[in-house]
C-alpha cells in the first residue's frame, strides 16, 4: 500500500487505524514565520518593499561585508511585544541574539543573527475552533526575533542557480507552537488563527504567495495512549493553508507506511511538492548544536523595561476573540457569524459600517456582507476596501429592504448593478423602476388574473391540495415581475384562494 492511499485511514483522525490494525496519533508542531511590515530592514537600513529588482535592495551590512555593524530596528521589536502581549506571553524584560552558524548561498555571512536561549516572547495560548464547534487552546512554547535569509532563483537559468538578496535581513518574528495539534486540520485552523492576529495586529500583511507569512511543519505519529513522542520529520516553507493540510496528510500516512513495514522514521526534514502531492526528503534534520549558537558580539542584549511594555499593551486594538464575543452579544449573531465576520480586522470594521448605516438590523446586514458582498469579493479576488461597494452605499440599499421599498428577491437585481455601476440603491431602483408594489388594490387584482388563468389548479386547492398555494404564490410574483410585497402578498391569497 503506497503514502498516498492511506490518507483515508489517516486523515484527520486521532489514533486512525491504519490496515495492520494498529491505531496511531498524530502529533504536530508549527513553527510559522511572520515577515514584519517594518519600511526596513531588521539590522539595516535597507527597504523592505516586495517585488523589486533583484540584489537592489540590499546594502552593505545585508551582504555581509567585514567591518559592518547591525543596529536593531526598534520598530520590529515594538511589533514582537505587540503579538507577545496579544497571546498572553511573557515579555523578556532581557533577551540575547545569537549568531545561528550554517552555509547556504543565499546566507552571504555564514551565519543568521536570532535568538536562541533568551527569546523576547515566552509562552502564551491561542484557542482554536474545531470541526464540531468545540474550542481547544494551544500553547505557544517561544516567538523570537530574526533576520530572513535571501533566496535562491532557477527560473530562467538554464540548470544555473541565482542568487537575491533582497530579502536578506527583512525582520522575521518565528513563532513555535507546542506539539499539541493532533491532525492536519488542527494544524490549518491554528495557522490561520495566527494569520488572522498578525494581520489583527499590523504585524504583518499575511501575503503568502509573496512569502510574508509561511510555516514549517513538525510531524510525527505514536502509538494512540502512549506519551512518549515519536520521531519527527520537518515540512519545510509550505505557504498555503491547503498545502498545509495536504502535506501533513501524506507525510503521517507515510510514516504508518514505514512503521507497519518494519522500517523507522528518520529525523529529517522533507519538502512538500504540490505538483505530485507528495513530501520528499531535503537533508537529515539538525539539531540546535549542529548550528554552534553563540551570542552575538555585535548586539548588546535588547533590555525593555516595565513602561515600555505597558505602552504597547495600551496600543493594542480590540483582538480577534473579543471582538466576536462583542459581536454576538451587541448584535445577536451566533458565533459563526460572529466568527466569520471577525476572520479580518477589516471586514469586522465593514459590517460594523454597515450597521451604522442600518440601525436595528444587525442579522440582515450579516447576512449581505457574508453572503452577497463576499461573493462579489471572491469572484473577482478583491480585498475588502478595495471592493466597489461602500458600507455606505450597502446600508443604503439594505435600508430598502428594510422600509420594504424592494423586496430580498429584488435586492440582489439591484446589488448587482450598483456593483457594476457604482450608483447608490435609490438611483439603480428608479433608474429600473423595480420599486414594490404594495398597493392592496394591484396585487389584488394580480392575484384574481392568476386565479381565473389557473381555474383547475383553483378547484384542485379548494378541494385540499394545499401544496398548490406555492404555486399560486410564485404565479402571482411573476405576474407582478417579483414586485409584490411578499407579505402582504401570502395575507391577500390567504384570503381569496379560498373563494
Amino acid at each position: 500500500m503506497n503514502a498516498r492511499n492511506t490518507h483515508s485511514a489517516t486523515r484527520g483522525a486521532q489514533g486512525a487505524a491504519t490496515e495492520q490494525g494498529h491505531a496511531w496519533e498524530t502529533v504536530i508542531g508549527l513553527e510559522i514565520h511572520a515577515q514584519l511590515a517594518t519600511r526596513s530592514k531588521i539590522f539595516s537600513g535597507a527597504p523592505t518593499a516586495y517585488g523589486a529588482a533583484p540584489n537592489t535592495q540590499a546594502c552593505l551590512v545585508d551582504l555581509g561585508y567585514p567591518g559592518v555593524l547591525p543596529v536593531l530596528n526598534a520598530e520590529a521589536v515594538r511589533m514582537a511585544v505587540r503579538f507577545g502581549l496579544a497571546i498572553g506571553a511573557r515579555i523578556a524584560r532581557q533577551s540575547v541574539f545569537a549568531r545561528k552558524n550554517y552555509f547556504y548561498p543565499d546566507l552571504p555571512k555564514g551565519y543568521q543573527i536570532s535568538q536562541y536561549e533568551l527569546p523576547i516572547v515566552a509562552g502564551g495560548t491561542l484557542d482554536i475552533v474545531l470541526e464540531d464547534g468545540s474550542r481547544k487552546r494551544i500553547g505557544v512554547t517561544r516567538a523570537h526575533l530574526e533576520e530572513d535569509a535571501g533566496k535562491s532563483l532557477h527560473e530562467g537559468l538554464a540548470g544555473l542557480t541565482g542568487i537575491d538578496l533582497n530579502r536578506a535581513g527583512t525582520p522575521l518574528l518565528e513563532i513555535v507552537s507546542e506539539p499539541e495539534m493532533r491532525s492536519a486540520k488542527e494544524a490549518v485552523a491554528y495557522m490561520k488563527k495566527v494569520h488572522t492576529l498578525v494581520r489583527y495586529l499590523e504585524i504583518c500583511d499575511g501575503n503568502m504567495q509573496e512569502g510574508s507569512f509561511r510555516c514549517d511543519a513538525n510531524v510525527s505519529v505514536r502509538p494512540a495512549g502512549s506519551d512518549k513522542l515519536g520521531t519527527r520529520t520537518e515540512i519545510k516553507n509550505v505557504n498555503s493553508f491547503r498545502y498545509v493540510e495536504k502535506a501533513i496528510q501524506y507525510e503521517v500516512a507515510r510514516q504508518i507506511e514505514v512503521i507497519d513495514s518494519g522500517g523507522r522514521v528518520i529525523q529529517e526534514t522533507r519538502l512538500y511538492d504540490p505538483d505530485r502531492g507528495e513530501t520528499r526528503s531535503m537533508r537529515s534534520k539538525e539539531e540546535a548544536n549542529d548550528y554552534r549558537y553563540f551570542p552575538d558580539p555585535d548586539l548588546l542584549p535588547l533590555e525593555l523595561d516595565a513602561a515600555y511594555v505597558e505602552s504597547v499593551r495600551a496600543e493594542l486594538p480590540e483582538l480577534p476573540d473579543a471582538k466576536a464575543a462583542r459581536f454576538s452579544a451587541q448584535y445577536g449573531l451566533s458565533d459563526y457569524d460572529a466568527g466569520v465576520l471577525t476572520a479580518s480586522r477589516e471586514l469586522a470594521d465593514y459590517y460594523e459600517a454597515v450597521t451604522r448605516g442600518v440601525p436595528g438590523q444587525p442579522k440582515l446586514a450579516a447576512n449581505w456582507v457574508m453572503g452577497e458582498f463576499a461573493a462579489a469579493l471572491h469572484k473577482e479576488g478583491l480585498e475588502i476596501n478595495a471592493g466597489k461597494l461602500t458600507a455606505e452605499r450597502l446600508a443604503g440599499l439594505l435600508t430598502r429592504i428594510a422600509d420594504e421599498t424592494i423586496s430580498g428577491k429584488i435586492a440582489k437585481e439591484v446589488f448587482e448593478a450598483m456593483w457594476a455601476s457604482g450608483e447608490n440603491a435609490d438611483a439603480v431602483i428608479a433608474s429600473k423602476g423595480l420599486q414594490q408594489i404594495t398597493d392592496t388594490g394591484a396585487i389584488e387584482g394580480a392575484i384574481e388574473e392568476v386565479m381565473a388563468q389557473y381555474p383547475a389548479q383553483l378547484a384542485e386547492f379548494r378541494a385540499g391540495k394545499d401544496k398548490l398555494f406555492g404555486f399560486f404564490v410564485g404565479q402571482a410574483m411573476k405576474a407582478t415581475r417579483g414586485k409584490a410585497n411578499p407579505a402582504q402578498l401570502n395575507a391577500l391569497l390567504k384570503k381569496k384562494l379560498p373563494g
